[in-house]
């Protein structure tokens, strides 16, 4: 159904959310705030940024202590905020709602229609008896108008509504109206900045990304079937390379190096590259050389001659030269959830995504695995932008009810830490700012084949490994396979594509 035309009623929705209840249990939405990120909707504009630094930072400091619960509350009592008040203090309110978006990037005219069939009725005075989704979806058309006051208003009913631990679609909710408060305020790069979880707290946020490439099958499965690929390329290879440009917590590798000490016959060298990007998070906890030092223990232990090194750079600056490459190793590069960090055209006439296929592509590789959420959220204009991300993260936001419990602390980190950044990014930010940019299975189809690079469906083997696992999950994962790739998603919504090339 689509999102633009939805006018269910509000019996229908709460009908719906009992699917996601929990036995026992109720969440009244007046027993918890939304998502307590209202410091950054106190923060005014950018032009009143550089007189007001000292109150911004305390502004700032407050919030990284709320988000990443690095205080001395109890959490029982207060880890939620509970009672603090939502609305904007008047310190801040009136240069927020007279601040036109002079500096928002204008709409194309692909949004008008969308304006025109969510908007055409903009008194707040009604919102009260429409359902959160019908409410963020006209705030975000408001907002796309320039309408800051109406904006404010449904934002904070809206926070009165919503719950970080009600039902996916409250959770949802909670989240996506801070994007639009952080988009109002114009401060939705200080917010995005607070969520990488600088130190000393970005440890939590590594256990989180584990989690939830643990317990979302989808992403889980994309990385096996990266795996899979590489495997099925090099079984016949004495030496293997693998660059990887965003290897994380190495949590792949471990997978990989366990599948092929179990392969019968003799394992070939091993040999892996991590790209280690400056800003990155590895760094700020130590290093790619800790990710190595475990993967080199593992390799050991299993038998897997096996090499780690690091190259310290960011990903557009990296050369064919500081790779290492070497005669008689079979060339694999891996492209796991990092290829939409990198800006296009539409960003720059310094097209870094393109550049960098065109980079790997002269490096003469066996194989490119690539793996890719499969959504559009670079070059579509602010509305549409906003309904597309508000269907894709509802399905995760389901799709994590399945397997982790209402109450569930980690539930809780994984949409805190990993889901709540890419949201607020995608729907506060623009221009350069907007980190999050991916693009749907078509588009990197499309930038691949540019490149020169062929596609290299997945083998049977792969395949049918992958759908016995998803049969151990709840029923409505599904897997598609479309022009070579494998679709990984949730009930008919793609979520998750993995692909192969040469």
């Amino acid at each position: 159904m689509s999102l633009v035309s939805s006018a269910e009623p509000a019996s229908a929705a709460y009908r719906n959310t009992k699917l996601y209840s929990i036995q026992g249990s109720s969440f009244r939405p007046q027993d918890f705030s939304s998502y307590q990120l209202r410091g950054y909707l106190e923060i005014q504009s950018r032009d009143t940024l550089d007189s007001d630094t000292d109150k911004l930072k305390l502004k700032l400091q407050e919030l990284e202590r709320d988000l990443l619960a690095d205080n001395d509350v109890d959490e029982d009592d207060d880890m939620f905020f509970t009672g603090l008040r939502m609305e904007i203090d008047g310190e801040w309110s009136d240069p927020i709602r007279t601040e036109a978006l002079h500096e928002s990037p204008k709409e194309s005219s692909t949004s008008d229609s969308y304006l025109s069939s969510i908007s055409s009725n903009k008194k707040v005075s009604h919102v009260s008896s429409q359902t959160p989704k019908q409410m963020l979806i006209k705030c975000a058309a408001i907002l796309s108008e320039g309408n800051i006051e109406d904006a404010s208003a449904i934002i904070n009913e809206l926070r009165q509504l919503v719950s970080i631990q009600g039902d996916p679609p409250q959770r949802i909710a909670a989240y996506m109206v801070e994007g639009l408060a952080a988009r109002m305020a114009a401060s939705g790069k200080y917010l995005y900045k607070a969520l990488r979880c600088k130190e000393p707290p970005s440890s939590d946020r590594l256990a989180a990304m584990q989690i939830l490439f643990e317990v979302c099958p989808c992403f889980k499965f994309g990385f096996m079937a990266a795996n899979g690929a590489i495997i099925e390329a090099c079984k016949d290879e004495k030496r293997v390379h693998i660059i990887d440009f965003d290897i994380n917590q190495g949590s792949q590798y471990i997978t990989l190096i366990q599948t092929i000490a179990k392969r019968p016959g003799k394992p070939p060298h091993l040999r892996l590259t991590g790209v280690d990007d400056p800003e990155s998070v590895q760094r700020l906890n130590g290093g790619l050389e800790i990710v190595g030092l475990r993967l080199e223990n593992l390799a050991e232990a299993l038998g897997v001659p096996f090499e780690f090194q690091a190259v310290a750079s960011r990903t557009s600056l990296v050369t064919p030269s500081m790779l290492d490459c070497r005669t008689g190793e079979a060339l694999i590069v891996n492209f796991a959830f990092q290829l939409h960090h990198m800006p296009d055209e539409s960003v720059s006439t310094i097209n870094q995504r393109d550049q960098l296929l065109q980079m790997v592509k002269s490096l003469n590789p066996k194989l490119v695995t690539v793996v890719e959420q499969d959504i559009n959220t670079n070059t579509l204009p602010f509305l549409p932008r906003f309904i597309e991300a508000y269907s894709y993260y509802s399905a995760v936001f389901e799709s994590l009810d399945t397997t982790l419990p209402r109450e569930s602390q980690d539930r809780m980190n994984v949409e805190r830490q990993c889901l709540a950044r890419d949201i607020v990014n995608i729907v506060a930010c623009e221009g350069e700012e907007r980190i999050e940019r991916y693009e749907v299975a078509g588009k990197w189809r499309a930038r691949m084949t540019m490149a020169g690079f062929t596609s290299c469906p997945m083998s049977p083997n792969v395949i049918d490994m992958i759908r016995k696992l998803i049969r151990e999950y709840c029923d409505r994962y599904k897997l598609k396979e479309d022009l070579g790739g494998l679709h990984f998603g949730w009930e008919d919504k793609s979520l998750i594509v993995a692909s192969a090339w040469r």
